[in-house]
């Protein structure tokens, strides 16, 4: 099951035990959800292409207990209805979750209107908003059921990407992966195994980060064994820079961030030769690394 496939089952499941949850979309996904099934058809709103009405509308029922799910493709959610999620939510610190689709360029043969590297760059501006970035369909589920109801405005970033296997991830924790001296490399999201790949015989400590914000700047500064961090995102690089600046404010460190360059994706081709283009494969990831330790 994919990331997308598993955010209806979770939420279908959760529309059954939870009376306050109300699913809203924008054309996006509404064929997949099993809207026959009274028990919850009620709380499925489609209002169509309109993400900024979608948000306030979500921002509306939130106030009156409601907790909003609200769904889209990643540019139309988080760019097209930016002000909707600073004003009504962040602003008047509205608890909502806010579920991407179509990750930087899962969905590229579509040109830049469906690209979104730049969303956890655009949200990691906001005050209040926690980010979200699962590595399998599975850790969504689990780091959905455990913090949806938290009442913080939260962005989940599903993608097409997904790592072959699955950790026990909490919210706000890093999971420790592997330890080592030359450098600590923080994997974000379905990163790690192209990282794990990446470092196998190298030593380094590896740390699976898949909430953004808030950062979890214990286990970074419990297990860095070096003064060389390396992170390695799926969106525009260097999102979480200031996050690990901050973290390691009392010690001297080298930081060198790896991901999708700021610059327009102007090329077609399937996510693979994206990854390929623009340095994500695991020799890539491997080289700059190389060139980092020994620099």
């Amino acid at each position: 099951m994919n990331m997308r496939q598993q955010m209806v089952t979770t939420l279908e499941n959760l529309l059954v035990t939870d009376e306050r949850l109300v699913v809203l979309l924008a054309d996006i996904s509404y064929s997949l959800f099993k809207k026959e099934n009274k028990l919850f058809s009620q709380r499925i709103l489609n209002l169509g292409i309109l993400e900024q009405t979608m948000v306030s509308t979500a921002a509306g029922l939130a106030m009156e207990g409601f907790i909003p799910a609200v769904h889209s493709f990643a540019p139309f959610l988080v760019e097209r209805a930016f002000e909707q999620l600073k004003d009504d939510f962040c602003y008047q610190q509205l608890g909502g979750n806010f579920i991407s689709t179509g990750a930087s360029y899962d969905y590229s043969v579509e040109g830049m209107t469906h690209h979104g590297p730049g969303d956890v760059q655009i949200l990691y501006s906001l005050p209040g908003m926690q980010i979200v970035v699962p590595g399998t369909a599975g850790e969504f589920d689990a780091l959905f059921r455990e913090s949806y109801t938290n009442g913080s405005s939260t962005y989940y970033r599903l993608s097409v990407k997904s790592n072959p296997f699955e950790y026990p991830v909490r919210f706000g924790e890093i999971v420790v992966v592997k330890e080592g001296k030359q450098a600590t490399v923080i994997a974000v999201g379905p990163m790690l195994a192209a990282v794990l790949a990446a470092v196998d015989d190298i030593d380094v400590t590896v740390l699976y980060c898949t909430t953004v914000v808030p950062f979890d700047s214990e286990t970074l500064q419990a297990t860095s064994q070096s003064s060389n961090i390396i992170l390695v995102e799926p969106y525009y690089e260097g999102v979480l820079v200031p996050s690990i600046c901050a973290a390691m404010k009392l010690t001297p460190i080298r930081v060198q961030a790896i991901g999708v360059p700021h610059k327009v994706l102007s090329h077609y081709g399937n996510p693979q030769q994206h990854d390929e283009e623009l340095g994500l494969t695991p020799g890539s990831i491997r080289q700059r690394i190389e060139q980092f330790l020994n620099n």
